[in-house]
């Protein structure tokens, strides 16, 4: 059923006066947010959202999330953030059309203070319902959209109309100063942040451990190297397998951890680059982890090979926070996440020659140097990057942005 069914709110009708948006919000009081976004499904869009709303709902406030729905939506039942379901992943514009009267509808009903966009489908809807309630509109940046033509542009321009913007990364900051009339007071730097309830190495007890390591049939003598992420290109699993055959090591064992979702041509050219260089008993490709704690306390040294910039560069986080040695590319937002030479080893990207010999040092590092870096590594991501801290900051914002004088409703 959709929303505007559910209120009994057609696309082009109004509810009554007495239920126009949002109440007046002043000091410290928090908002009523929705945040939209195109699905629940995983992601780091995803996993911010949640995040957020459930430190909303945590400090007493009302919090909405609509998206298409997906597997992560029990996470907002456990919190009892109100999820509505709606076709935002839809980039028709017939639909993004539709999606906007249904928000408007919801914004009314509700009584919302801020409308947060994490996506460009879903957020131009949400514009539109914004303009047309009076309601104050957000977005986050969460990757440098490519635009190869005038039309591409355009429809990403929609992530930079914010009255604020979060920008994820340093990286993704210039990104957006460079590529759209933005003025810097508009744009708040929060780096992601993640749980370390689920992400330090006391967390894992043998067994998850021992569980994941017979699911991925991995010889209990071997060395592991883990390269996280989909099966796309530019993440450069090709780099590290030919790195691994630079190596020339046997006791090792590859394993690139991610779904295809759909590019069967590259899962099938990463096999026949595997086959090529003999490397079938040594490197493994798997799908989603559904446990990727455990999987990075498997690994002896966590990889990001990325080719293109990274905006922000989650996996090295969680992989510090666990406090293995990493190996990653000096490219995009990973360098805001790392200390080179102190908790991260780092090589130019494209070079599997590099690769191979950074790789070889973190394999040999004694006991105490791995037990070293780690404590180095774990503190730094405490004191950079937890969830609590993201989400302090990202309520900051919206208490900001509510305190300000709202717009007047226009017709979008």
């Amino acid at each position: 059923m959709e929303a505007g069914d559910q209120l009994n709110i057609g696309p082009g009708q109004c509810k009554p006066a007495q239920q126009t948006a949002g109440p007046h919000v002043t000091g410290s009081t928090l908002p009523v947010v929705l945040q939209v976004l195109p699905a629940l499904v995983t992601g780091g869009a995803e996993r911010g959202c949640i995040d957020v709303a459930v430190a909303l709902a945590a400090a007493g406030a009302r919090t909405l999330v609509a998206s298409s729905g997906g597997p992560m939506m029990r996470e907002l039942d456990r919190a009892g953030v109100e999820h509505i379901k709606l076709p935002l992943a839809s980039k028709n514009p017939w639909v993004i059309y539709r999606n906007a009267a249904r928000l408007a509808a919801l914004i009314r009903h509700h009584r919302v203070d801020i409308v947060h966009a994490r996506s460009r489908a879903p957020a131009w809807s949400a514009w539109m319902a914004a303009r047309r309630t009076g309601v104050r509109f957000m977005t986050t940046f969460h990757a440098p959209y490519n635009f190869r033509n005038r039309l591409k542009f355009f429809y990403n321009s929609v992530m930079a109309r914010g009255e604020r913007i979060i920008a994820i990364s340093s990286f993704i900051r210039t990104h957006i100063l460079q590529n759209y009339a933005v003025t810097p007071e508009t744009i708040r730097l929060i780096h992601r942040g993640i749980d370390p309830t689920i992400f330090g190495p006391d967390r894992v007890n043998q067994p998850r451990m021992i569980q994941l390591a017979k699911q991925w049939r991995l010889p209990d003598d071997r060395l592991v190297i883990l390269l996280p992420g989909r099966l796309t290109r530019w993440k450069g699993q090709l780099d590290l397998i030919d790195a691994v055959a630079r190596l020339g090591r046997r006791d090792v064992s590859c394993v690139l951890v991610g779904s295809d979702q759909g590019r069967h041509r590259y899962r099938a050219e990463l096999e026949r680059r595997i086959a090529h260089h003999d490397l079938g008993g040594i490197v493994h490709l798997v799908d989603h982890c559904s446990d990727m704690a455990a999987a990075y306390m498997l690994a002896t040294v966590v990889v990001s090979a990325s080719r293109e910039p990274e905006a922000f560069g989650r996996v090295i986080v969680e992989a510090q926070a666990m406090g293995r040695p990493v190996v990653v590319t000096d490219i995009g937002a990973v360098m805001e996440t790392v200390i080179p030479g102190v908790t991260a080893l780092v090589v130019p990207p494209g070079d599997p020659e590099a690769m191979a010999r950074a790789l070889n040092q973190a394999l040999g590092m004694t006991l105490t140097e791995r037990a070293t870096q780690a404590e180095r590594a774990m503190a730094h991501v405490a004191a950079h990057f937890s969830k609590d801290r993201m989400c302090r900051a990202t309520l900051e914002v919206y208490r900001e942005l509510a305190a300000s004088p709202r717009p007047l409703p226009t017709r979008s």
